[in-house]
């Protein structure tokens, strides 16, 4: 690799990526310390009721078991700001799958085998796990962050009935899960009164202060690393019980303890996309222009904690229209707590939002493309700020050349290849920038190199090395030369990677820290450093987190070319093109590799991802990767990724925004409508299944 002073947006490989092939990169679950001891968990089988006895006679008679935790006998804990983390603590189960007991063994399989013997009695309770629109106990969220509840502007009602050409649809996406390919574990040890723990997390620095609370420590004694990650799309984004178990244990028998969480587990315990059902009303003037905008959701929460799936938040940022409506209803019900999947609220409200766009454009007999365009602002709609660079237009624009678009026969059921008919589609794509307060430190070595401390989390995306390739702008030196430590606690402490936030909010402070050692160094030019070396730190807090005058988001489109076979009902993308606006690509290899994997997961949730929730146990159907279907490669055809030059000095130093979520926002739309023009019938429930196609489309 040659030395390179102009580091960013250079096509740099991540340079963890030999340690991970040759197997040396190390997760969370391989790490062993001496003594160490396997957990295994035991799930409720009742979807809701109270533990009324555990015998667990027959675990402690297995060979190698140490011990069998349960309500009665667990540490105590803290009240956590989290209830999903009060594992352990009361008899109550809130939902099936609920963690009623965990045994610890000398050997996984003495623990799993222990947990096989284990017999838990609970009193079973009558319980509700269907969501349905008009249910009774559906309330308006509290709007805490202008993402939820109602935003009201102008007349949306009266503006939609008296508009001359309107479209009413309602859309349905059921409950979506996480399943990163390393499942959800941890290694924990209690020594001298602190406590160590490995842990597969998307920030160790939030998990450390969990941790510290739970167990009423400093959180200078408690150290949390997540060294390499293998995968989260938000499941890991804040701490999840298998963490604070394995703590839990390690107290307990005094040894360190491993837990790794079967993936049968994983959809009852670590989050889950929440269903949508989902109304749109769009009114419209004939020449395509809107006046009126309402986009109603109704999504399910947990009994534990409330999570809004906000999906309408993106329909307040896209489209200028005089008059809108959103409003956002959530259902307590006896299920699992849902939480954060990669794009939450955008991924599903704009499969609506943009199907409904392109029922419009039918309507209207306008192009789907030119509709949107007709429709571009400068301002965001709901708040009136203007946005800080918002170059939708050209990524339409871009995109229909690319993807030939004009070519494009607009009538549905035009093109047929045998049994096969052939059709094409389109979608924008919004997500917000957000940034975070972050720490970080820059030293600079007698020997040439540079350190940079920063406790970001790699999920796969290449922070590694993304952030040395910001110090080297920062620094003026060949990125060769920079060395980054990240994915400990006791680093200086950083926000999790999430919301596509993380390059942006580590990159800040690492090129503050940068700059001011730079500046240090200018100072002490043609002196030897000290043996020490010279170090510079950061710290965004007040900077990062100010207001902001602008409007900041990020834009693409999304272009697809599906083939629907009439004799099998089964849909084939042939074709996916996104292009993005998405400010400076700091390094041109990874943002295609983020591109890509999030349209491949909306392909994914367009046409195989699906859960449903089992009315009479109260479980989800799906629970494992047998019977939930991700993408496989003969799904996933030549995905094309490209971005437009976009300049915004509105956001932070580098001038990036975030790209590991909006790649997926729109492509489930684009295939759903490109089916459409293929078929000639609107389905509006996803995953459009060979079932659904056969029995609705053909």
């Amino acid at each position: 690799m040659p030395d390179t002073v102009d580091a960013l947006g250079a096509d740099l490989e991540r340079r963890e990526g030999p340690d991970k092939v040759c197997g040396i990169a190390r997760y969370a679950a391989e790490y062993t310390p001496p003594g160490c001891a396997y957990a295994w968990p035991v799930a409720a089988t009742v979807a809701r009721g109270e533990v009324t006895a555990v015998e667990d006679r027959a675990a402690l008679a297995v060979p190698g078991v140490l011990a069998v935790l349960t309500h009665r006998n667990a540490p105590r804990l803290a009240k956590p700001d989290d209830a999903t983390l009060a594992v352990l603590q009361n008899a109550r189960v809130p939902h099936r799958g609920w963690y009623v007991a965990l045994v610890v063994a000398e050997s996984l399989e003495a623990a799993r085998e222990g947990a096989a013997a284990v017999r838990v009695t609970c009193a079973e309770e009558p319980h509700d796990v269907t969501l349905r629109t008009g249910h009774p106990d559906a309330y308006v969220p509290e709007d805490t962050d202008g993402t939820s509840g109602e935003h009201v502007r102008g007349n949306a009602e009266g503006a939609f009935d008296a508009a001359p050409v309107r479209v009413d649809a309602r859309y349905r996406v059921p409950p979506l899960h996480n399943h990163p390919m390393e499942p959800h574990a941890a290694t924990a040890h209690w020594q001298d009164g602190r406590l160590s723990v490995y842990d597969s997390s998307q920030g160790a620095t939030t998990v450390r202060d969990v941790l510290a609370g739970l167990f009423e420590l400093p959180k200078e004694q408690v150290t949390v690393v997540s060294e390499h990650v293998g995968g989260g799309f938000g499941s890991k984004g804040t701490p999840r019980p298998h963490v604070v178990l394995a703590a839990m244990a390690a107290r307990a028998t005094g040894r360190p303890v491993k837990l790794v969480l079967p993936r049968r587990q994983l959809a009852s315990v670590v989050g889950h996309r929440a269903p949508t059902l989902q109304r749109v009303r769009l009114g419209a003037e004939r020449d395509g222009r809107l006046t009126s905008v309402i986009h109603e959701v109704t999504a399910h929460t947990s009994r534990v904690k409330e999570f809004m799936e906000t999906a309408a938040a993106a329909t307040r940022v896209m489209y200028a229209s005089p008059h809108g409506r959103t409003t956002h209803h959530v259902v307590p019900l006896d299920v699992p707590t849902p939480s954060w999947m990669r794009a939450p609220g955008e991924a599903p409200g704009m499969y609506a939002l943009e199907s409904a766009m392109d029922e419009l454009a039918v309507a209207l007999g306008i192009d789907p493309v030119e509709l949107r365009l007709r429709n571009d602002t400068a301002a965001e709609p709901d708040s009136g700020l203007p946005f800080s660079s918002r170059h939708l237009a050209e990524c339409l624009r871009e995109g229909a050349r690319r993807f030939g678009w004009t070519q494009r026969d607009p009538r549905p059921r035009s093109r047929a290849e045998g049994p096969v008919l052939v059709g094409s589609g389109v979608a924008a794509a919004t997500y917000p920038v957000v940034v975070a307060p972050c720490r970080a430190s820059a030293h600079a070595c007698p020997d040439g190199r540079f350190v940079i401390r920063v406790n970001a989390t790699d999920i796969g995306t290449g922070a590694r090395t993304v952030l040395a390739q910001v110090a080297a702008d920062a620094l003026r030196v060949p990125v060769e030369r920079v060395q980054t430590e990240i994915g400990s606690s006791d680093l200086p402490a950083a926000p999790l990677a999430g919301g596509s936030s993380g390059t942006a909010s580590w990159g800040w402070a690492v090129h503050e820290a940068c700059t001011r050692l730079a500046g240090r160094l200018a100072g002490q030019e043609g002196q030897q450093l000290p043996p020490e070396g010279v170090g510079a730190t950061a710290d965004t807090a007040g900077t990062a987190d100010a207001d902001s005058d602008y409007a900041r988001h990020a834009f693409g489109a999304h272009f697809a070319e599906v083939g629907v076979d009439t004799v099998t009902g089964e849909v084939r993308v042939r074709r996916l093109l996104g292009v993005y606006a998405a400010g400076r690509i700091l390094n041109s290899r990874t943002a295609r590799s983020q591109f890509i994997g999030a349209m491949t997961m909306g392909l994914g949730m367009a046409l195989t991802e699906g859960s449903t929730v089992d009315a009479a146990f109260g479980d989800f159907a799906e629970c494992d990767l047998a019977s939930y279907h991700v993408p496989a490669h003969a799904d996933v055809p030549v995905i094309e990724a490209h971005w437009i030059e976009e300049e915004d000095p509105h956001l932070n130093p580098m001038g990036s925004k975030g790209i590991g979520e909006i790649g997926i926002v729109g492509t489930a739309a684009a295939i759903a409508n490109a089916v459409h023009h293929a078929t000639g019938v609107r389905l509006r429930d996803l995953p459009l299944t060979p079932d659904r196609v056969l029995n609705n489309a053909l």
